[in-house]
């Protein structure tokens, strides 16, 4: 139960500002727990939320509402998410990419075979003129493109508009050695 509210209305204390809305109507609920079989003080909870407290179509804040905080809880001595069951009413806010395959396909001209390509390692450290040797030296070795890993923002070593010039000169340059098209997927999250 305590899970169930730190991670949705529940706080410490009771504040003045619970009594401007009508947190029942809010409040995730623990509504099944069973212990685990064999280990002692060790429970498996059932928690469920309503669907008013996420975004619709927000992957980000459906986890961080979930798994957030509630991990950093110190009444708990260790949680871990077993499971996660998403209703298809939520589910269908989900609006996917806004093209799929056969776009990708047109966009680099490959058919007819697997596209190949890779996430550029390490994630994390490399600068943006080295971030686009890496980019390079994979497309032109024969990948059909390169993706950046989801940590990959705009972090001081390597900002976003740096990356982009770089990864766009070693994409230029890489289908003008090999004669095909390259693609990159740059995250801009």
């Amino acid at each position: 139960a305590a899970v169930a509210a730190e991670s949705s209305t529940g706080t410490w204390t009771t504040v003045w500002t619970d009594g401007l809305t009508s947190l029942d109507r809010y409040k995730g609920r623990c509504y099944e727990i069973e212990p685990v079989a064999g280990e002692e003080d060790q429970y498996i909870a059932y928690v469920a939320y309503p669907l008013d407290l996420f975004e619709e179509g927000s992957v980000t804040n459906m986890f961080t509402s979930i798994v957030g905080n509630v991990f950093g809880f110190k009444a708990l001595k260790a949680l871990r998410l077993e499971d996660l069951r998403i209703p298809p009413a939520y589910s269908k806010t989900f609006m996917g990419p806004p093209h799929g395959i056969q776009v990708e396909r047109d966009k680099l001209n490959k058919y007819g075979r697997p596209l190949l390509g890779c996430t550029i390692k390490p994630k994390l450290g490399l600068s943006a003129k080295n971030y686009g040797r890496a980019v390079y030296e994979c497309l032109r070795g024969g990948l059909d493109f390169t993706k950046d890993d989801e940590n990959v923002n705009s972090q001081p070593f390597m900002r976003w508009r740096d990356r982009f010039v770089f990864v766009a000169e070693a994409l230029f340059k890489s289908q003008a050695e090999t004669g095909e098209i390259k693609g990159h997927y740059l995250n801009a999250t």
